[in-house]
């Protein structure tokens, strides 16, 4: 007999600490072409922050995305980073960027004021051009004016900048304290259906719905949401590295053997992106990495004990814990 459920689970994330440390640190380098040099410390693992960070780089500088080159993967050559981790890199790298490129633009801008006869403070830079806020035909292209920068005025158009939340001391009476510097929230609902003859749990869709901020580069979200939930499936029933803890048998010793969700487990996922806006960074963003796979194992196991009835305390719920479960429930009920 197949049954089926449904379960729901919630959860909050913190992005970025405030017990000191946590710093992320950027540089900006504008060319005499226009082009964009942009180093920073946090490497990629496949989460997508050279591309949002080049965004980040482009909205503020004012030229096009590919006109940013971004370096980030040796140490030695880039500015500081606690690291890739925590879900912090867009959140507080952003910061930390868009610090450095506005001290970049403030030079050109300098460099330009006489030409346009305004105030450095009444230009803005966006569209490959920099012009009067009020009159936009009086306007240079960004590569002219750093042309003239570097190559007329000598200057070296290079913006600095450093993101790091102020240290919250917890109150001695209390303990008390702001440890984090934002929170982001998730919602998934799981429909699974349980085989009741053979233990097996399909999962047939999945509702993840997460508030991100703001949404910077929505595909990349969506995939993050995606994977997440595929990830937090396999926790739930198929992935252990220790299947007979705390025997070693049959511990699997190679990438081979250990058994993760592939493309034909992957249920119906739907996604929705929400926005509110944290006041801790630049454009508002949150971390939505490691979140996106923690609550899709809770809402399998609530959809399951809705289908039989059962509640299961360790994951993952295989079919032999399901069965074994439900013979044991049997057991008991006939007393």
């Amino acid at each position: 007999m197949k049954k089926k459920g449904i379960g729901i689970a919630v959860e909050c994330y913190p992005t970025g600490a405030s017990k000191g440390g946590d710093i992320s640190q950027a540089m900006v380098k504008i060319k005499s072409d226009g082009s964009v040099n942009l180093y920073f410390g946090s490497p990629d693992l496949g989460q997508g922050c050279q591309t949002v960070m080049a965004q980040v780089a482009a909205e503020e500088l004012g030229v096009r995305y590919d006109q940013v080159r971004v370096y980030n993967r040796d140490s030695d050559n880039t500015p500081y980073s606690f690291g890739t981790g925590a879900s912090r890199v867009t959140f507080c790298d952003s910061n930390a960027i868009a610090q450095a490129c506005r001290e970049a633009r403030a030079i050109l801008f300098e460099v330009v004021a006489p030409d346009l006869k305004a105030s450095p403070e009444e230009l803005v830079a966006a569209d490959g051009a920099i012009f009067v806020r009020d009159d936009p035909k009086r306007s240079v292209p960004i590569g002219r004016a750093a042309f003239k920068a570097i190559h007329v005025m000598r200057k070296l158009v290079v913006g600095r900048g450093s993101y790091m939340r102020a240290v919250s001391e917890p109150d001695p009476e209390t303990g008390a304290c702001d440890p984090f510097c934002t929170l982001a929230w998730g919602a998934v609902l799981a429909e699974v259906e349980v085989d009741t003859e053979t233990g097996e749990v399909d999962v047939l869709r999945l509702i993840c719905i997460y508030d991100v901020g703001r949404a910077i580069n929505p595909l990349l979200i969506e995939g993050q949401i995606e994977g997440g939930a595929v990830m937090g499936m396999g926790a739930a029933l198929i992935e252990n590295l220790y299947p007979y803890y705390p025997s070693s048998d049959w511990v699997p010793r190679t990438l081979g053997e250990y058994v993760i969700p592939t493309a034909m487990d992957i249920p119906d996922i739907e996604e929705e992106i929400l926005e509110c806006p944290s006041t801790e960074n630049v454009y508002g963003v949150k971390g939505i990495g490691e979140m996106t796979a923690n609550a899709p194992s809770p809402a399998i196991v609530n959809a399951i004990h809705d289908a039989i009835g059962i509640w299961f305390y360790e994951l993952p719920v295989t079919p032999e814990k399901v069965l074994k479960a439900l013979e044991e429930n049997a057991l008991s009920e006939s007393k």
